[in-house]
């Protein structure tokens, strides 16, 4: 039998009909006494506006939403509260963020939510709340109108993009430390001398040479053409008078696009006459952002498939075919109607987790249309299917799948080709051929532009086809395994500057090309040099695991600080404790199965390390620094 709370403190933030009450909600940017990685943690408890319902009728309602939580026994609501939370946290589309914990203290319960984006995070505790009390008095809840809200709200966030939060995810699973870099703006994979930066599939080892000569569609389509590979003729030219002398000497049909662009801006296919190509050139220039010239390509447009190819350190890896967004007649409604049913579909939930995104209703789907005879108030007969645009763009609906193990050998050669000839991590290159798995050499196909910057997500979830793992190959270019993205890290719960000093002479007469950082309460260092010291600790920590020179990292973190901020780093490969608190024990808790971990109590000297347990006491004289010396050699 569930049993029920019954404790009712002073209300706070509760409105006065809620029975729950929310409060004294903080954020640790990682590991903390109340769960080992990144939280929104908060207080709850009951008001004394009324009493709460049996857990039961709450599990009844939110189970129907998610049947797997009514399969777990809840012992409070306080319980049942958090497992809510974790739940609605995923927002419906499966993130990552699944850990939550609850502490009773007193006459509350402490609840942590596992966060990577604490505003979102925040918002889901209030919905939760909101929820509940709904449940309280008996009405309906809007739920999928806030997780909608919810699910924009992240992915406005710097985690929210597609890639971005692809790898992010990636990285979680293969335990390589991850975190943001707000001045930057940039996310940063790995610590000190280990880490890679980046924005995207765009990272600081790349040449940012190579990376802007890909947006120069002109000079990079003349770059492919003098190396002997398949281009469309074309020109590039400066105004409609231009671009129509062009189109007539090519011959019909055309493409035309911006110079500079990227996602299909402005991009035009298979215009067949003057009249088209005057509104494709328009559409050209309007897709080109403000500070740049007007500066378009008309070529010939190759009839065939949309497929991207994508190489990853200058191998090929993975293939998606690229169709645009089409509707399919029922009989009775207009092609309007016909969108607006296809974009409630859970498969276009536009997040950065669902395989489509919304098709989205513009000039270029107005025009294609007339075309075809049609427009928005059409009804079309049953079971014909419409395309909405000429051009497969993802990003305005178009659809995947995936073509990894049609591509024919000769067209990954070619691809990987192209790849080297770039210092760039990933570069995803786009192609129109009547059948990618023929050779480039026996059929119809042309290269129309490479990307520098490949979105990644067509990959991992193809609307139709098998997912290919793509952001493991990306990140396994710079680190083979997770110590490859570490760092030796040294963790204290009580340290001084001057110890500090001490430990960094001793470490450097055995590493004298080392660099290391040392921080704590007192002040920050870089090998003996003492430098500023700022006023938030972990942003101490932080920049120092952002200097790209660091080998090694020495950290204080003692009660106050776990209390106030978190760890802002996840694993020590020594941790030495000094009459611990109970807090303070935590940092001995999130240790690698192959480091030591030296805890003092009184006069008594207990050892851990891989598995191994030794104790002795220290002699009348002995200090506690005189037992980690001997034991920084296991961190070398």
């Amino acid at each position: 039998m569930l049993s029920k709370q019954v404790v009712e403190p002073i209300r706070i933030n509760a409105r006065t009909t809620d029975v729950f009450d929310i409060f004294n909600i903080k954020q640790y940017v990682g590991a903390n006494p109340y769960l080992n990685k990144a939280a929104l943690v908060f207080d709850f408890a009951f008001t004394e506006s009324a009493q709460p319902l049996p857990i039961e009728n709450y599990l009844t309602v939110i189970g129907d939403r998610y049947p797997r939580l009514k399969e777990i026994e809840y012992q409070s609501y306080a319980e049942l509260f958090a497992s809510t939370v974790a739940e609605v946290n995923k927002l419906e589309m499966d993130l990552h963020l699944k850990s939550w914990s609850v502490k009773p203290i007193e006459e509350i319960n402490r609840i942590a939510i596992e966060s990577l984006h604490h505003r979102t995070t925040k918002e889901v505790v209030y919905c939760v709340w909101d929820w509940f009390e709904f449940i309280t008095q008996g009405e309906e809840f809007e739920l999928s109108q806030q997780i909608t809200i919810l699910q924009q709200l992240f992915r406005n966030s710097v985690y929210g993009g597609p890639t971005v939060y692809a790898l992010l995810r990636t990285a979680n699973e293969k335990n390589i430390p991850t975190f943001y870099l707000w001045d930057e703006g940039l996310m940063q994979y790995g610590y000190g001398k280990q880490q890679v930066r980046g924005i995207a599939t765009t990272f600081d080892v790349d040449s940012h040479l190579d990376s802007d000569f890909t947006t120069q569609k002109d000079d990079c389509k003349k770059f492919l053409q003098e190396l002997g590979f398949p281009v469309p003729r074309g020109d590039v030219v400066f105004s409609l008078a231009e671009a129509q002398e062009v189109a007539e000497e090519i011959g019909y049909p055309v493409a035309v696009k911006p110079v500079a662009g990227h996602k299909g801006i402005g991009v035009t296919a298979d215009v067949q006459n003057e009249i088209e190509l005057e509104a494709a050139y328009n559409r050209a220039v309007a897709g080109i952002p403000r500070e740049e010239k007007i500066c378009i390509i008309v070529e010939n447009s190759i009839a065939g498939h949309d497929y991207r190819l994508l190489c990853v350190n200058g191998r090929f890896v993975a293939a998606t075919e690229r169709k645009p967004a089409y509707v399919v007649g029922d009989g009775y409604s207009t092609i309007a109607e016909l969108i607006e049913k296809e974009n409630y579909s859970p498969n276009r939930s536009d997040t950065p987790t669902s395989p489509m995104g919304k098709i989205k209703t513009d000039e270029a789907m107005h025009l294609y249309l007339e075309e075809q005879g049609l427009d928005l108030d059409r009804v079309i007969e049953r079971d014909r299917t419409v395309y909405l645009r000429k051009v497969a763009n993802l990003s305005s609906g178009g659809f995947s799948l995936d073509a990894t193990n049609r591509v024919h050998p000769d067209n990954i050669i070619l691809a990987q080709d192209i790849a080297q000839h770039f210092r760039l991590t990933c570069l995803g290159i786009d192609i129109i051929t009547n059948d990618v798995a023929r050779s480039w050499k026996e059929t119809s196909f042309g290269i129309i532009e490479i990307n520098a910057a490949p979105g990644v997500y067509m990959h991992l979830k193809p609307a139709i086809g098998e997912p290919v793992d793509v952001t493991a190959r990306i990140l396994e270019t710079f680190f083979e395994t997770e110590k490859n993205a570490r760092i030796p890290i040294i963790t204290f719960n009580r340290v001084s500057i001057r110890q500090l000093q001490k430990l960094c002479d001793r470490i450097l007469m055995s590493h004298p090309d080392w660099t290391i950082g040392a921080v704590c309460r007192e002040g920050i260092l870089i090998n003996r040099s003492e430098k500023i010291l700022n006023r938030h600790y972990n942003t101490n920590v932080l920049n120092l695991l952002r200097n790209p020179k660091l080998d090694l990292l020495i950290a204080e973190y003692d009660e106050d600080a776990l209390e106030a901020e978190g760890m802002f780093y996840h694993g020590s490969n020594l941790v030495v404790l000094e009459d611990p608190s109970e807090t303070e024990m935590i940092l001995g808790r999130d240790v690698f199965s192959d480091s030591t971990v030296v805890i003092k109590q009184g006069r008594e000297i207990t050892i851990k390390r891989k598995g191994l347990l030794e104790q002795y006491e220290l002699e009348a004289e002995e200090l506690i620094e005189q037992v980690y010396l001997k034991e920084i050699g296991t961190i070398s």
